[in-house]
C-alpha cells in the first residue's frame, strides 16, 4: 500500500486524497521527529522559566491575560479541547475528516507548534488504524481556523469523545482506541491549543474539492461535446485560432477538448458544408469553452491557493527558531474561504450551462429535428422531460450555494474575535455545489446520448460511441418510457467515476 512520508517541508496536495479517499498509510519522517523535538525544547525552556506567553501559560481567547499556574496547565489543555469539542449537527464525511486530521500532522510537523512527537504520532495512529471521530457538521466560522471540528479529533486522542463507526453509528472514543491497541495521550502545555488552532478542516474540504473539480471539468467539455454533436451543432467555433485571440488558457483547453471530441462523426459530416445549417450556434453551444474555460482558470487560481496553505504555518501562538513565542493571524481562513467561494460560483456555471442545452435537446422548435423530449411516441411517453425539470431544480439550488459565505462574518469570543472568514462553511458549500454539478452533467450524458441514438443511422464520434454504449446501457433504446431515477443514479457514476473518461481518451487522445 501506499505510504504518504511527513516532512518538515509538508505534504504533497495528491497526499490528501490519497489519505482521505484511499487509505495510504502515515509516517513521520526522522527529521519530522526531530524538528518536533526542537520546537518543543523552547516550549519547554519558556515553562522552566516561568515566562507569561498566550496558549502555554495563560487562558485563550478573551481570556488570555488570565495566568494559569504550572499545575494546572495540563488540566488547561484539556479544558480547552472539551469546551470547545462544542459542534453540532450531522458528522462530516469520513474523507473530510481524513483531510483534516492529515493536515493537522502536516503543521505540526513544520515545527513551529512545539508539541511533543507523541501528540503527532497519535494523530497518524487514528489515520493508519481507521478510526475517524466524529466531527458534527457545525462549530468552525473559520477563524481561529477550524477550532470546533479540530478539537472533536483531539478529544479522541484523549479517549474521550465519539468515534463514526463503519456503519455510520456513533461510538465512544475510548472504545474504538481499545479495540486498536492504542492508548490515549495526556496533553502537556500548548499541545491542546496546537492541535486545534488552524486551517485544517476548509483547507482539506478545499483540496478535495479541487481534485473533484479538475475531473469534473473536463466530464463538462464530454457531455457538452455529445450534446453538440446530438444537436448537429458547429465545431467550426472551437478552432484553436480563434480562442488565440483571446487568451485564456482554460478557454483554450476547453475549446481544444470539445473540438478534439467533435471529430470523425457522421453526424457532424452530415452537415458540415451546409452554410446555412446554422450561422450561429446557441451560446449555450458555442459558448461552452468560454464558460468551462473560466471555470478552470478559477480552478487554476484555487489551486494556487491550496499550494501556498500547504507551505504555510497557520498555528497561534507560533514557536520561532530564535526562542520566541508569537501571537499571529495565519489561522485566518479568508484566502480559502474566497478561493472556495470563487470556485463555487464556476462550477455552479458549469452547471447552469448544461442545463441549457439540455433543455435545447428536449425541445422540439429548437432541437434540429429531434422528437419532443426526445421520445419516439410523445404524448403517450414523456421521454426526458421531468429528468430536466429535475436538472433546473439543481441548478437553482447551486445558484443559492453560489452565494459567498466568506462575506458573512459574525463576531464571537467577546469580540476578541472580531472578523471570522467563514471559509469551513465556504468550504463545505463548495463540495456540494460539485456533486450537484455530477449530478447534472449526468443528466446531460443521458439526453445526450438519446439524441444520438435518435440519429441512427448516422454514427456518432468515436467518444459518442462510446457514450452510447455506457450510458446507452442505463437508457435502453429510444422506446417507450422507463423508471429514470436509476438510470440517472447509474449516470452521475458514469461521470464522477474515471472509467468513461478513459475509455473516451482511449479512442480520442488525452483531455485536458
Amino acid at each position: 500500500m501506499h505510504t504518504v512520508t511527513v516532512q518538515p517541508t509538508g505534504i504533497d496536495a495528491a497526499d490528501v486524497p490519497a489519505v482521505a479517499r484511499g487509505g495510504a498509510r502515515v509516517e513521520l519522517a526522522p527529521s519530522t521527529v526531530d524538528a518536533l523535538l526542537r520546537s518543543r525544547s523552547i516550549v519547554d525552556r519558556i515553562e522552566h522559566e516561568g515566562r507569561p506567553v498566550y496558549g502555554v501559560s495563560t487562558g485563550f481567547g478573551a481570556l488570555a491575560g488570565t495566568f494559569i499556574a504550572p499545575e494546572r496547565r495540563t488540566e488547561l489543555q484539556h479544558a480547552l479541547i472539551r469546551s470547545h469539542a462544542a459542534g453540532i449537527g450531522a458528522p462530516m464525511p469520513r474523507e473530510v475528516v481524513r483531510a483534516m486530521i492529515l493536515l493537522r500532522v502536516r503543521s505540526l510537523a513544520l515545527g513551529h507548534s512545539g508539541v511533543r512527537p507523541l501528540v503527532a504520532q497519535a494523530l497518524v495512529d487514528l489515520l493508519n488504524h481507521d478510526i475517524t471521530p466524529w466531527v458534527p457538521e457545525h462549530g468552525s466560522l473559520g477563524a481561529s481556523g477550524d477550532l470546533a471540528p479540530l478539537a472533536h479529533c483531539a478529544l479522541v486522542l484523549m479517549g474521550e469523545g465519539w468515534v463514526l463507526a463503519k456503519d455510520g453509528a456513533r461510538i465512544p472514543a475510548a472504545e474504538a482506541l481499545h479495540s486498536a491497541g492504542l492508548h490515549p495521550i495526556t496533553l502537556a502545555s500548548k499541545e491542546g491549543l496546537a492541535l486545534i488552532n488552524g486551517t485544517d478542516g476548509m483547507l482539506g474540504m478545499l483540496l478535495l474539492a479541487i481534485a473533484d473539480a479538475g475531473h469534473l471539468f473536463t466530464m463538462a467539455d464530454v457531455t457538452a461535446a455529445l450534446a453538440i454533436e446530438a444537436m448537429l451543432g458547429s465545431d467550426r467555433p472551437f478552432r484553436p485560432e480563434l480562442h488565440a485571440i483571446r487568451p485564456h488558457p482554460g478557454q483554450a483547453t476547453s475549446a481544444a477538448n470539445i473540438h478534439r471530441l467533435l471529430q470523425r462523426s457522421a453526424i457532424m459530416d452530415s452537415h458540415r458544408d451546409d452554410m446555412t445549417h446554422a450561422v450561429q450556434d446557441a451560446y449555450s453551444m458555442r459558448c461552452a469553452p468560454q464558460v468551462a474555460g473560466a471555470a478552470r482558470d478559477t480552478l487554476e487560481f484555487a489551486t494556487t491557493v491550496a499550494g501556498r496553505e500547504l507551505v504555510s504555518i497557520v498555528d497561534n501562538p507560533v514557536v520561532l527558531p530564535d526562542g520566541r513565542v508569537e501571537s499571529t493571524g495565519n489561522f485566518h481562513g479568508a484566502p480559502l474561504g474566497f478561493a472556495a467561494d470563487f470556485l463555487a460560483i464556476a462550477a455552479a456555471e458549469v452547471g447552469a450551462i448544461a442545463e441549457r442545452r439540455v433543455d435545447r435537446l428536449l425541445d422540439v422548435h429548437r432541437s434540429r429535428d429531434l422528437p419532443p423530449f426526445l421520445t419516439p411516441d410523445p404524448g403517450v411517453n414523456s421521454g426526458l422531460m421531468i429528468a430536466q425539470y429535475t436538472a433546473a431544480g439543481i441548478v437553482a439550488e447551486n445558484r443559492r450555494l453560489a452565494g459567498p459565505a466568506s462575506v458573512d462574518s459574525v463576531p464571537t469570543s467577546g469580540m476578541q474575535e472580531d472578523h471570522v472568514s467563514m471559509g469551513w462553511a465556504a468550504a463545505g458549500k463548495l463540495r456540494t455545489v460539485l456533486d450537484n454539478l455530477t449530478s447534472l452533467l449526468a443528466v446531460e450524458l443521458l439526453a445526450a446520448v438519446r439524441g444520438l441514438q435518435l440519429r441512427a443511422p448516422l454514427a456518432p464520434s468515436p467518444a459518442g460511441a462510446v457514450a452510447m454504449t455506457a450510458a446507452g446501457a442505463l437508457l435502453g433504446e429510444p422506446g417507450p418510457d422507463i423508471f429514470l431515477a436509476p438510470a440517472l443514479d447509474a449516470a452521475r457514476g458514469l461521470v464522477a467515476g474515471p472509467a468513461l473518461r478513459a475509455e473516451i481518451e482511449a479512442r480520442v487522445g488525452p483531455l485536458a
